[in-house]
């Protein structure tokens, strides 16, 4: 049996109640055959593989707050630190009924190769907890952030490990967290990304993810003698990422026809009115029925569907595994071209073979949405050098991290035979550098 099947086994065998985070290992190990393969001898007798797929640390806690009737309410924190090789924890705080051990280790794991692709000195770790902040006041949402950190705070740092925002944790949550920690240990350090501006944010971070998938797949199709004029687009989700790709799409002179959430979907064939979502869901964070009520062309849907529209760039923006086999299927039959990923993991692994298998340019979203952690690091650069960058000088950095990102996948993928296939690539060229910072700093 490879080394490969092996850890495979013993993880399968340890994790079984964690499907998320056993498919993200499995995606991930399969795609790395050919550099484990060529390298087996020293990567089995460092254990290699077996360091690799074992967090460093987890934790896991009770988070009690009293909501606005006084009733205590009870929810569960969590934050795995993943593996710290190249450089502090780096990942984001989700705050989600969904969230469990499992999904939080899934997204940790993925964040080790994403932060390492970014060429930037972060490791990877993620957090969050099964709280829902939709429906809740300032003030209840504010008693569960500070008694989370409460928590928390006694495992993070500036160069330690540095969480960030992620579903459901926007600014006003960063921002109670931040107050929290800083009241706790009586010092101003940049131990978390996304803050808002006046206390050591940076520009450029609200679009970042959204703007990185769109500098990626610019780059993509350029590299294919294509470009985004005139391209039809399909995204999938409503909030931060979907919001700014499709900002930055159009920009591109592509127009943007769908987006979602939880219990419904828009097609806009005007192409969407950024505005207007940005109304809907930041300020009112309201359902989209509120949009297509305000767009006489749009049509609302309920449930799912943006991947039956037909379009030549698909872009999954919202959760994990969204993007199922009979919605490749569709994409396919219309002649969809390229498809990035701007959420983690939201393609099934056989959605993902099939578009492969049938010419469909396929970017995961260890690189496509890379973007989001690269301008957290750059936040921490800032923070570190106590100076704040204009938004250009932040955007120009990340548009060449993104493009600089699609080179490295596609090289990764040539240099083993596997031109085009740029999911291996990407586990590629981040396990490489991880890699080699392990073996370099001994068994630890």
């Amino acid at each position: 049996m490879s080394y490969v099947d092996e850890v495979l086994e013993r993880v399968k065998a340890k994790n079984a109640s964690e499907p998320e985070f056993l498919q993200a290992v499995e995606e991930v190990l399969d795609s790395l055959r050919p550099v484990i393969d060529a390298n087996e001898e020293t990567y089995r007798k460092e254990a290699l593989l077996e360091r690799l797929t074992e967090p460093d640390r987890q934790f896991k806690f009770r988070v009690p707050w009293v909501d606005d009737k006084g009733q205590v309410q009870v929810n569960t924190g969590y934050r795995v630190q993943f593996n710290n090789a190249i450089g502090p924890y780096k990942g984001g705080l989700r705050l989600h009924p969904s969230v469990n051990t499992g999904i939080i280790k899934f997204l940790g794991f993925e964040q080790i190769f994403k932060n390492s692709l970014t060429s930037l000195p972060i490791g990877g770790g993620k957090g969050g907890a099964d709280f829902d902040p939709k429906g809740k006041s300032d003030r209840e949402v504010m008693a569960f952030c500070q008694s989370f950190m409460t928590e928390l705070c006694k495992y993070i740092g500036a160069d330690v490990d540095v969480p960030a925002g992620d579903i459901g944790t926007g600014a006003r949550e960063i921002g109670y967290m931040f107050g929290q920690y800083k009241k706790i240990k009586s010092t101003y350090e940049g131990v978390l990304t996304g803050k808002g501006l006046t206390y050591g944010g940076s520009l450029a971070r609200t679009e970042a993810t959204g703007y990185g998938l769109l500098y990626i797949t610019q780059e993509l199709m350029k590299c294919h003698g294509e470009s985004m004029e005139g391209k039809t687009v399909v995204i999938s989700g409503a909030g931060n990422v979907a919001i700014y790709a499709t900002q930055k799409a159009q920009q591109m002179g592509a127009k943007v026809v769908t987006c979602s959430d939880s219990t419904g979907w828009i097609y806009d064939p005007d192409g969407i009115d950024v505005a207007l979502l940005k109304e809907v869901k930041e300020v009112k964070r309201a359902r989209l029925t509120e949009y297509a009520a305000a767009r006489p062309n749009a049509e609302y849907h309920e449930g799912r569907g943006v991947w039956q529209i037909k379009c030549d760039i698909a872009l999954p923006c919202a959760t994990q595994n969204e993007l199922l086999i009979e919605d490749a299927k569709q994409l396919v039959a219309n002649g969809c071209k390229a498809v990035c990923e701007g959420a983690n993991m939201p393609t099934t692994i056989d959605a993902t073979k099939y578009l492969q298998e049938n010419g469909v340019w396929f970017i995961g979203g260890k690189a496509a949405n890379a973007g989001g952690v690269a301008t957290s690091a750059l936040e921490m650069s800032q923070n570190s050098e106590r100076l704040s960058w204009t938004f250009e000088e932040v955007d120009s950095k990340l548009q060449k991290i993104m493009v600089d990102i699609y080179h490295n996948i596609d090289d990764a993928a040539k240099r083993y035979g596997h031109e085009g296939d740029y999911v291996m690539g990407a586990n590629i060229a981040g396990f490489e550098k991880v890699a080699t910072a392990m073996i370099a700093q001994g068994v630890c």
